[in-house]
């Protein structure tokens, strides 16, 4: 009798046996597909397997980390604020107040609202600032006429202005806690320290399952990207908000600059080329905002991933004629290029019909068996990627989460049109304009008068995905008559992603409809009725910007 071990050379023998006589029956067409197919899963499965690099480097690294600073300063240093706004009219009133509410002495804090709003926000934002000055707040109002370099531009005005030898950064959509600058400045008593990052927290994590899946995807960004980077030594980011820079930090990199749409990332690289430490503070919590539909989201995440292939042009051949250790310039480029995966999962989705017609007629199931490390490299690693983000933020309530994972990867392939087409135009050079990523009001009232001003457009994505979706069902049932059961649970995520990203933005289009039609629209607890609904947000903005001007001109 064979003892166990021998029988795995003869299996694996008697395996590559059989592919190989199956081989020679294919036509070249035939092997170019199957070559093609098994590349792309490849490389998708090495980005995959890189998940588990970072998950490693974070539990390697895990008792390295110090979070209290090593000393305190004495005299605090000097800290400017700076809130980048665009057309953010229901949102930038708080903004401004949250910030006020920074427990900071006052003669060492300067706040600047950069402006770069073309509607009625000017007003609001103005006011607001004016109101709060005059109650003895150090704040001012900046507007650009222009948008000349978009948020990096605002920033780079702002910074001349400036008088700290410390800027914090906050989105429109952030709410700082009052002791933020506290916790944070003294880790700028280490003079090598250029940047020090927050941990983003959601103020709407579970309004809905999608707002639910985005929290657990930039948990998983938070816990493992930036925890494992940040603790190993590697290179890692600036978020664009929710962080503070040393100023002399950003000069010597040389200041914010905007040919990219992730000015964040780009100086980020740019400052650690030059030796500026960089720190993430994991226990330093941000609360935010997450997009409520999918087309903002989608916006957001398209801008990003354009943004770092862009980065990925302009750092990555510095950054690898470097004299920097091998281990941080591989990582830096599987994170500069990790958007990649998205034109190649549309061209696993086109090969993958193709093979599998040819895989089951000539091969009989062998290369099945080759699926398996490619499933594990890829869908495997993302469920093991963010389970464990959740072990680590909710140690008492992760296992609820457990459900989530499908319903993550199936978002992640929904991004799949838009960030392709992202990706594809940063490869090309192709340029395109800073796409802002919606910001709604938590007041009810307030966020249904914002959608129907800056809700974005779908345009053809929703028939694009139901396109594709119908193209992974022909798959879906070739699967089941063939009897090839072991592939199906792969294609029905492909088919509740487009579908599901479908059917998203169908709502939100639909909702759009009825809310400018009045029917979903209330005002002082009553429906404003039929088509009174955009006429009332219009009348709302010109009356709330004639009675800003007034007390402005009052006011001198």
């Amino acid at each position: 009798m064979l003892e166990l071990p021998a029988l795995f050379p003869m299996w694996i023998t008697g395996l590559a046996d059989g592919m190989a006589l199956s081989l020679h029956q294919l036509s070249g067409i035939e092997l170019a597909t199957l070559a093609a197919y098994f590349v792309t899963m490849g490389i998708l499965s090495v980005y995959g397997f890189h998940r588990y690099q970072l998950i490693y480097l974070y539990y390697k690294h895990r008792l390295d980390v110090n979070e209290a600073p090593a000393t305190r300063f004495e005299s605090l240093p000097r800290v400017t604020v700076q809130l980048p706004i665009y057309n953010e009219q229901y949102v930038v009133e708080q903004l401004i107040e949250t910030v006020c509410r920074l427990d900071y002495p006052r003669h060492l804090l300067q706040i600047q609202v950069l402006d770069d709003s073309t509607d009625e926000t000017c007003f609001v934002a103005r006011a607001a600032v004016e109101r709060l000055a005059a109650l003895g707040y150090p704040i001012e109002y900046l507007h650009r006429d222009h948008r000349h370099g978009y948020k990096a531009g605002a920033l780079e005005a702002g910074l001349k202005q400036a008088r700290g030898e410390l800027i914090a950064v906050f989105d429109a959509d952030f709410s700082p806690t009052p002791d933020f600058l506290r916790r944070t400045v003294d880790y700028f008593t280490d003079p090598r320290v250029g940047m020090v990052q927050a941990r983003w927290s959601y103020r709407n994590r579970d309004q809905s399952l999608l707002t639910q899946v985005q929290a657990v995807l930039l948990d998983g960004h938070f816990v493992f990207e930036h925890g494992g980077r940040s603790r190993s030594g590697r290179f890692f980011n600036f978020n664009g908000t929710a962080g503070v820079l040393r100023r002399t930090m950003i000069e010597d990199a040389g200041g914010w600059q905007h040919d990219t749409l992730t000015e964040d990332t780009d100086l980020s690289y740019r400052a650690q080329l030059k030796g500026w430490k960089f720190l993430y503070l994991p226990h330093v919590e941000a609360p935010s905002e997450l997009p409520a539909e999918m087309a903002s989201f989608q916006t957001q995440q398209a801008r990003w991933a354009k943004g770092l292939i862009q980065t990925a042009k302009k750092i990555l051949p510095r950054l690898l004629r470097s004299d920097l250790p091998w281990p941080v310039k591989v990582e830096a480029c599987f994170h500069l290029t990790a958007n990649l995966s998205y034109p190649l999962v549309v061209l696993l989705s086109v090969l993958l019909l193709p093979s599998l017609i040819v895989r089951f007629y000539v091969f009989d199931g062998y290369l099945l068996l080759l699926d398996l490390p490619l499933f594990l490299g890829t869908f495997s690693s993302l469920a093991t990627f963010y389970l464990l983000s959740q072990k680590e933020l909710f140690p008492r309530h992760w296992r609820k989460k457990l459900l989530l994972v499908p319903v993550i990867v199936a978002v992640g392939i929904g991004l799949t049109i838009t960030n392709t087409k992202a990706v594809l135009e940063a490869l090309l050079g192709i340029e395109s304009p800073f796409q802002r990523t919606a910001k709604y009001s938590s007041d009810r009232r307030r966020a249904r008068l914002a959608r129907l001003k800056y809700r974005p457009a779908c345009g053809w994505l929703p028939a694009a995905n139901l396109a594709i979706g119908c193209y992974f069902v022909g798959c879906l049932v070739y699967c089941a008559l063939m009897g090839n059961w072991p592939t199906m649970p792969f294609l029905a995520l492909f088919v509740a992603g487009y579908f599901l990203t479908a059917g998203w933005m169908l709502q939100q289009s639909s909702d759009g409809e009825l809310e400018a039609r009045g029917r979903r629209l209330t005002v002082g607890g009553k429906t404003v009725p039929g088509s009174f609904a955009p006429m009332w947000g219009a009348f709302e903005g010109r009356v709330r910007a004639a009675a800003t001007e007034l007390w402005l001109r009052t006011a001198k």
